[in-house]
């Protein structure tokens, strides 16, 4: 960080002074929501958008655009995050949303902080439940919530990217930071209008399922809240029983489809949108993910039939639930077909299956979470790799997907990623369970945090809260896991290089 005559350079504090201006915007218009509905959080809302504005307008006038290596790039992603979930606890606190008998200002905080993080990380795990129900509460806050998801969705460094041109190519490197896997490409000559164009096509998705769901019988305000958190693949409702509310196959068919198109790469979307034609089946990740889906929701159905259920009943909660998973969307639909929607009840078998899209979710540039469809190809072709080799130790042989050899740093990466989100699942299990929460929901709800999934196996399901689950500590872990899934691995600890190297400098030049 330098300081220049008239401001401090540092990329992190101008990115997130310009996020929080983002932010203090969109309260404002959950502001305008409450007005129309009996002035229900009004106060906590305005007063939440205006000193949020403030404070994002100190840090975007007294700094300037600093250093963009590859340290700095992570650094101001990271911190825009932590910065924006933070102060996303305001319009919670000062509502006193989560205020409850018996329970103290600490738990207070951390199940508002809870809240925040599930939805700028469009996790969609919730504290709400039969002990604070979600229809209980305005418009406005409700609003405010989804609105959360949806700006976490596409990223709100994106968005930042998309109106600060002074960024230039390192712009590249925020979206790739905040949205990592196999790489951002470039889709327009200019980085900004990169950005654009994924936000256009983000914002056409929420309009097109808002316009579907209200149709198909859902209030205008309904519609809105769950298009903006099914385009975000977030899963948070504004009802109890979620979709299941309803009971509609229509509109069950409805979040599905935006669901599927959330989970897809937005080039794709991009491309197939310039060349006017369906460019998806050239994509092997794309095709890999659909037919996962689909074999998914087979194998499903038929464990369901075997116990007991009907054809069409277990076809429609498997399709569901499989799609809601494998896109991370974490929507529920229990009440949409009996108790046969939570799978929480269903048999270990059909569980198991779950547990799978659970981890690896949908595609690369996509909204959704988890491991990544391309990192499961990756690792397969590399164990195939692996095979080859010991039937011909002396060859020389590539991992490979199709006729595409994928690069030995490529591998490495993966290889890499997979260590460590073992090592964490493995400590996040651990700590929970010592916390008091059993095996089972221990590790599902860390599998659920780390690929922000929403509901989980045990404790957690889909119509369950996450404090039925786990204490305020097991929480506060959770949503420190939520993080480091939304924003991955590496980048989370590369965000911290920049401060350290800043710290070391300090003491050197004291020294």
């Amino acid at each position: 960080m330098k300081l220049s005559s008239r401001n401090i350079r540092s990329t992190s504090l101008h990115v997130c002074g310009i996020a929080l201006l983002f932010l203090s915007f969109g309260i404002g218009i959950t502001s305008l929501i409450a007005l129309f509905d009996a002035r229900t959080d009004l106060n906590a809302l305005f007063f939440s958008a205006l000193i949020i504005a403030v404070l994002g307008l100190i840090l975007f006038t007294s700094t300037t655009i600093g250093e963009t290596d590859q340290a700095s790039i992570f650094s101001a992603v990271g911190a825009t995050w932590l910065l924006v979930s933070l102060l996303g606890t305001l319009p919670y606190l000062l509502a006193g949303t989560f205020d409850r008998a018996g329970i103290g200002a600490p738990e207070i905080f951390v199940d508002a902080l809870f809240e925040s993080v599930s939805g700028f990380s469009c996790t969609g795990s919730t504290v709400f439940g039969a002990h604070n129900l979600i229809e209980l509460h305005g418009a406005g806050i409700l609003f405010y919530r989804q609105l959360t998801q949806w700006i976490g969705g596409m990223g709100i460094v994106v968005l930042v990217v998309s109106v600060l041109p002074s960024l230039r190519a390192s712009g590249l490197g925020l979206i790739d930071a905040e949205a990592p896997g196999a790489g951002v490409e470039r889709i327009a000559p200019r980085v900004a209008e990169t950005a654009k164009k994924f936000w256009y096509i983000y914002a056409s998705l929420t309009v097109l399922v808002s316009v579907l769901l209200f149709a198909t019988g859902m209030g205008l305000f309904d519609a809105i809240s769950h298009a903006m958190t099914t385009a975000s693949t977030g899963g948070f409702s504004t009802r109890d029983l979620s979709i299941g509310h309803w009971n509609s196959l229509s509109i069950e068919i409805v979040i599905m489809a935006g669901l599927l198109l959330g989970a897809t790469n937005f080039t794709l979307h991009a491309r197939s949108i310039e060349k006017r034609r369906f460019d998806y089946g050239n994509d092997s990740e794309f095709k890999s993910f659909i037919m996962l889906l689909m074999s998914g929701i087979i194998l499903v159905t038929l464990l369901l039939t075997l116990d007991g259920a009907s054809f069409s009943r277990a076809l429609r909660v498997a399709s569901f639930n499989v799609i809601t998973l494998g896109s991370s969307g974490g929507f529920g639909n229990a009440s949409g077909s009996g108790t046969a929607g939570d799978f929480v009840s269903w048999t270990s078998s059909s569980q198991i299956v779950l547990l799978f899209f659970l981890i690896f979710g949908g595609c690369t540039g996509s909204t959704s979470g988890g491991v990544k469809i391309m990192r499961l190809r990756i690792g397969l072709a590399h164990a195939y790799r692996t095979l080859r080799s010991i039937r011909r130790p002396r060859a020389l042989l590539q991992a490979r997907m199709g006729s595409r050899t994928i690069p030995d740093t490529l591998v490495e990466r993966v290889a890499g990623f997979v260590v460590v989100y073992g090592i964490l699942v493995v400590a996040g299990t651990f700590i929970l369970t010592a916390l008091g929460a059993d095996l089972i929901t221990s590790l599902s709800g860390v599998f659920s945090a780390l690929g922000n999934m929403g509901p989980g196996l045990g404790e957690i399901g889909p119509s369950s809260s996450f404090v039925d689950g786990f204490s305020a500590p097991g929480r506060a872990v959770l949503l420190i896991f939520m993080m480091i899934g939304r924003l991955e691995i590496f980048p989370m600890l590369l965000m911290f290089v920049l401060p350290y190297r800043n710290s070391v400098k300090a003491i050197k030049s004291k020294n």
